[in-house]
């Protein structure tokens, strides 16, 4: 939760294909026409400032270019603020005593922090990151390169980008649209006659979409 008891915003105006695309608590979103130009989006771990520096840093580390959409478009901040605030964020999965040595890197993080302390002190070093030059910013990124944080922020922003809308990020699932990813099919069997001999790349659906019904991701049911 934030540290502070009042409630923080991240104002959102994320220009898409079609409109604006809106983000809500319960992962729906809508199209709206040009000019609705931002909208308010209650956070769970983050303050204003801080989600708008993660957001920043995200969105240089995958940046949108000729070759699609990037951090930004697809909501990757929204997608990390909704894990810190969940029980992952806080380690509840990991065994987390004592002692804590440093492993082979196939072992993964081993050390004391849980996700929420690492951001914590990861944001400390970019400081106000969203208000600086690009090449400001990624000399910034260039310093703490090397840091837990920074790969802590890199697979996040990666998860944000591919993961199932419901979690947050993949707004629109532009990140599946990008590498033609279908989404999570069961089988193909269906398809086999129809699109025999021909090429078929689907159009991705979401795991709600396929099951027809609202799927509740797992950080909204943690304790």
């Amino acid at each position: 939760m934030p540290r502070s008891p009042r409630r923080h915003f991240l104002t959102l105006s994320a220009t898409t294909l079609g409109g604006l695309l809106v983000y809500t608590l319960d992962r729906k979103s809508a199209r709206l026409h040009a000019q609705t130009s931002a909208l308010k989006v209650p956070l769970r771990f983050f303050t204003e400032d801080e989600a708008l520096a993660i957001a920043a840093a995200a969105a240089r580390i995958f940046p949108a270019d000729e070759s699609g959409p990037g951090a930004d478009e697809a909501g990757v901040v929204i997608y990390i603020d909704r894990q810190l605030a969940s029980a992952y964020g806080r380690d509840h999965y990991r065994y987390t005593q004592p002692p804590f040595e440093p492993g082979v890197p196939e072992q993964g993080y081993q050390g004391k922090e849980t996700p929420r302390e690492i951001y914590r002190a990861g944001l400390k070093m970019l400081g106000p990151f969203h208000t600086l030059a690009p090449a400001e910013q990624d000399a910034r990124l260039k310093q703490i390169d090397t840091t837990v944080f920074f790969s802590l922020l890199r697979t996040h922003t990666i998860e944000g980008m591919f993961c199932d809308p419901m979690h947050g990020g993949n707004a629109g699932m532009i990140g599946w649209q990008m590498i033609g990813f279908p989404g999570p099919r069961m089988s193909y069997f269906d398809d086999v006659d129809q699109h025999y001999g021909a090429a078929f790349r689907p159009k991705p659906e979401s795991l709600a979409q396929m099951l027809g019904r609202p799927v509740t991701p797992g950080e909204d049911t943690e304790t």
